[in-house]
């Protein structure tokens, strides 16, 4: 004669449920038990039957097992809360990045002639220099354009 698989629902009867919850608790502990010796695991269970009464299986002490629980919780929860070293360090590179380019723009509107108000005299002597260099620069650049086109024209004529 073979096991049959029974459908997992309420069982009506009220003995039988009672008979069943005392078999099947007694292979729920004796199974926390064979994992705790097998594994060497902390094992804390604790069932309340329907009429309320208190059936608890610990391999070690249960205030050690429930302690230890919550410290596990606790720092679980404080690691959730905390932000990721490595978001931690996108966020400083995004800060320091922000700051460049922020401080990028300001030198671009100085070398356009705009936001002059907060430079002092050095600054602004600085910031002249920088622009007649470019100016210069520029010059030069657009003399030597100007000579290979016309060497290039005379050579078509």
């Amino acid at each position: 004669m073979t096991r049959q698989r029974i459908e997992i629902k309420k069982i009506a009867n009220t003995a039988a449920r009672q008979v069943t919850f005392s078999k099947r608790r007694r292979g729920l502990f004796k199974k926390a038990h064979e994992l705790s010796t097998l594994c060497d695991a902390e094992i804390a269970l604790i069932v309340f039957s329907a009429t309320g009464k208190l059936f608890k299986y610990s391999s070690t002490s249960m205030r050690q097992v429930i302690e230890r629980r919550r410290l596990q919780s606790e720092r679980i929860d404080g690691l959730e809360g905390a932000p990721s070293v490595e978001l931690q360090l996108e966020s400083a590179t995004h800060s320091v990045l922000s700051k460049e380019i922020a401080e990028k723009t300001q030198e671009l509107r100085q070398l356009r002639g705009e936001d002059l108000h907060g430079l002092n005299l050095d600054q602004l002597k600085q910031l002249e220099k920088l622009v007649q260099g470019g100016l210069s620069q520029i010059s030069e650049t657009k003399d030597e354009r100007f000579l290979k086109e016309i060497s290039t024209l005379e050579k078509k004529n």
